[in-house]
């Protein structure tokens, strides 16, 4: 059954009050957490979208690691760290959450989820009952594609009524496996699951229902799919590639 507003895992994400003077530094200077106010997630996905460099990976590292998740991802018993890189963002950050906890949770990095993959065979390596990579499809995640990988995560790893955080996922999908990847999101939907995830895919943003948060050099306001930069790029260039490209190559 689908969450809601009463009983999702995570509402709410704001700054807390010793937060006013931020240091004048990265990534406390990102118009997005000058101006994050309280952002409020809906009960089932959420998306945070935005330009390169606009923060989405920083707040949802911030977010993740202050719920209790490794930086680098995985699940909450994932304690590995290749390289300290994150900030202390996460220390300023007010979660709240419902009285509803999930059976289930996961933060996945596209662009540390080889580290990941590792420390799983690390752990396996060790011995002592139940193989961690069973729980992925029980095949090594280093001996499939990048995007064999992926999919393997969220296809046999994500186990419903779970909270899920999701770093530009689509990373290394093709749009085939994208929409595969929405049909699996609607699966876990239905079975309790709330998603937060940051990416620039308009296949992947078109959740029917869901919050899109789109960052920019103002800040962060909440959209729908057609008002994104992603959906009018995309839609311009299918709508007009000759054009589009005509513009792009002059010289």
């Amino acid at each position: 059954m689908k969450l809601t507003v009463t009983d999702q895992y995570v509402r709410q994400m704001s700054l807390k009050e010793e937060a006013a003077s931020l240091p004048n530094q990265f990534p406390y200077t990102l118009p997005v957490i000058q101006n994050l106010g309280e952002l409020s997630f809906h009960p089932n996905v959420t998306y945070i979208i935005g330009e390169n460099g606009m923060g989405k990976s920083t707040l949802l590292e911030a977010l993740a690691v202050a719920l209790g998740f490794n930086p680098e991802g995985g699940s909450k018993n994932f304690t590995f760290s290749s390289y300290e890189s994150h900030s202390e963002l996460h220390e300023l950050v007010r979660i709240v959450r419902s009285g509803n906890r999930p059976k289930d949770g996961y933060f996945f990095r596209a662009e540390t989820f080889y580290n990941v993959a590792t420390y799983i065979e690390e752990l396996d390596r060790g011995g002592g009952g139940r193989r961690i990579i069973d729980s992925y499809g029980g095949k090594s995640l280093h001996e499939q594609s990048h995007g064999e990988a992926f999919f393997a995560a969220f296809m046999e790893r994500f186990g419903g009524k779970g909270l899920y955080i999701l770093d530009e996922p689509e990373a290394a999908l093709s749009p085939i496996r994208q929409l595969s990847m929405l049909a699996r999101i609607d699966e876990l939907v239905e079975q309790g699951s709330q998603f937060i995830i940051s990416t620039h895919a308009p296949l992947l943003m078109a959740y029917p229902d869901a919050k899109i948060f789109q960052l920019d050099a103002e800040g962060i306001d909440e959209v729908q799919l057609e008002q994104t930069q992603h959906y009018s790029i995309m839609k311009q260039f299918f709508e007009d590639r000759g054009r589009l490209l005509h513009h792009l190559f002059q010289r």
